[in-house]
């Protein structure tokens, strides 16, 4: 299953380019947009917001980041009026406990992924929007 548009937003650069490196690998999506912080990705989601064609399929998002935390811009993201069901994703290097129960708090939230993303957990989130679909 190959999804049209997927948004990485994670202020590492490198890993956001491995990320995207293994998703063009497997064909886990056919045009990816990385943005290293959320702020930007929050911009180009409310300037898209009734462009369903122009908007992603999935999001995986990082929480850990500068500017706008991954919290902050699912805040921001539960205001925006989009007519899309967009997969979120959180994919972080946290291992505490409290940010995988706040994670619980937004039903907008697919799954919780912890660093490194690996093809396992790439079939892991490909089933979970296939189920969604």
């Amino acid at each position: 299953m190959t999804n049209k548009r997927t948004y990485i937003i994670d202020d590492d650069k490198l890993t956001a380019r491995l990320v995207s490196i293994l998703l063009t690998t497997y064909g886990f999506s056919d045009d990816i947009k990385l943005f290293n912080n959320s702020e930007l990705a929050m911009e180009d989601l409310t300037k898209n917001a009734s462009e369903i064609n122009t908007l992603p399929d999935i999001i995986l998002l990082d929480i850990n980041m500068p500017i706008m935390d991954g919290w902050q811009f699912l805040e921001e993201y539960k205001n925006l009026s989009i007519k899309k069901d967009i997969s979120i994703f959180i994919i972080t290097s946290s291992i505490d406990p409290l940010d995988l129960e706040t994670s619980k708090k937004f039903p907008i939230i697919r799954s919780y992924i912890q660093k490194p993303i690996t093809s396992e957990k790439l079939k892991f989130m490909t089933s979970l929007i296939e189920q969604q679909n």
